[in-house]
């Protein structure tokens, strides 16, 4: 199971750190993908990161701002949002699924695992 947790209301310009924790042993196995959803709007990709760490992917339109990162010893997936902008306004998803070492996917279908989602606003 999947449990993201961290939104709420900042301002523009500001940051906010979201957390995904996870439980089950087989973490450390799994490629971690954050994704979000704006009201009207398709889901779409946001972060992802390797099991290991080693890879990391983001959006075009996050790409400097957002940083994603993993602890494996503590099950939990991070997503660093800085400069927020208004149109960073969503709920925000994390998923999960087991993959090998340096694979992670920028599509849904690349995960299994999915977490009830954190709502971000940013207001303008």
């Amino acid at each position: 199971q999947l449990q993201a947790y961290g939104g709420g209301l900042v301002q523009a310009g500001g940051s906010l750190r979201l957390s995904c924790a996870a439980s089950g042993r087989t973490f450390s196995s799994c490629a971690v993908g954050w994704f979000r959803q704006a009201p009207g709007k398709k889901r779409e990709f946001v972060a992802g990161i390797s099991s290991g760490g080693s890879v990391k992917l983001y959006a075009d339109s996050v790409k400097g701002r957002f940083t994603i990162s993993r602890d494996n010893a503590e099950r939990t997936v991070f997503l660093q949002m800085n400069s927020l902008k208004f149109d960073d306004t969503a709920v925000y998803y994390c998923a999960a699924d087991r993959t090998i070492s340096g694979v992670v996917s920028r599509s849904e279908k690349g995960y299994h695992y999915w977490g009830q989602g954190t709502l971000v606003t940013v207001s303008s």
